[in-house]
């Protein structure tokens, strides 16, 4: 959650509070300075135009004033310091903000997919939001015999990626694709990908021997398969085993909801496989800032 979106009733509310005069974060935190997803390239002295809804967020959420710091970032040049030279004069008017230098350069990240059967809507948002948040790269919506949700707004998902994305520190926003049927899926399916089916009865190994294996440990490139609530029919489990190298993996004795199974499946393999792994940069403490 982004530490100025909500009343704060602690010792330290300056720090939280929008409406709060003490603009010091700004000014010597980068990491406590607002952060925006934006299409257009980045670059030393460019300008980039702001949408009204970005420009709204920007001045009566955030406070923002002319000359203060934020941060921009578009997936593919890193992450930049810009300011807004000038507040717009009308309500419906986007702001223009000047990049004035590079933050962090752009970095590799994991490349894990996430096919999963649509839920409902309340629980699938949910699930956008936490797999943004956990690293995927990609999310594939697919159509299983058991697919009760056949329809999203799919514009509405990839907002829910890009908001997730710049609230977690992401230099990338997952790609957020149209459904795809569970046939069209394997069809199609990537050769270089390692396909890691969650599976709740068959030959599945523990989730945590199958991502300790070397095939797991050894590929860059994987994918989490996860079924719709009341999990794969029996035949569709044997087609996606039929994918090269693909591997079975249980999630624990008990039965998870497909949204707790898709999640728990991403934090196992990102513990094992991803970036959890790595050491990361420590941050000062916003209390000390």
């Amino acid at each position: 959650m982004r530490p100025d979106t909500k009343q704060s009733t602690l010792p330290y509310e300056g720090f939280f509070n929008p409406s709060s005069r003490k603009i010091e974060r700004m000014s010597t935190a980068p990491h406590t300075w607002p952060r925006l997803f934006v299409q257009e390239n980045l670059g030393q002295k460019k300008q980039v135009s702001l949408s009204i809804d970005q420009t709204h967020y920007l001045l009566h959420v955030m406070r923002i004033r002319e000359g203060e710091p934020l941060r921009l970032f578009n997936g593919r040049h890193g992450e930049w310091r810009a300011v807004m030279p000038v507040a717009p004069q009308r309500k419906r008017d986007p702001a223009h903000l000047l990049i004035e230098e590079s933050l962090q350069p752009q970095k590799e990240e994991p490349d894990v997919w996430l096919c999963c059967a649509p839920i409902k809507r309340a629980p699938f948002e949910f699930m956008i939001q936490k797999a943004t948040e956990l690293g995927v790269s990609v999310v594939q919506p697919i159509l299983t015999a058991r697919t009760q949700v056949r329809d999203f707004n799919h514009q509405r998902l990839q907002a829910i990626a890009i908001e997730a994305a710049e609230q977690s520190e992401r230099l990338s926003v997952p790609e957020i694709r149209k459904p795809l049927a569970l046939d069209a899926l394997i069809k199609t399916w990537p050769t270089k990908r390692l396909p890691l089916i969650g599976a709740e009865f068959g030959q599945a190994l523990p989730i945590a021997q199958g991502l300790s294996s070397a095939l797991a440990q050894t590929r860059p490139t994987a994918a989490i398969i996860t079924g719709p609530e009341g999990g794969f029919m029996p035949e569709e489990l044997t087609r996606l085993s039929a994918l090269p190298e693909s591997l079975l993996l249980r999630l624990g004795p008990r039965i998870l909801r497909a949204d707790t199974a898709a999640l728990a499946a991403l934090s196992c393999w990102q513990a094992l496989c991803g970036d959890w792994k790595n050491e990361i940069e420590t941050r000062p403490s916003p209390l000390t800032v």
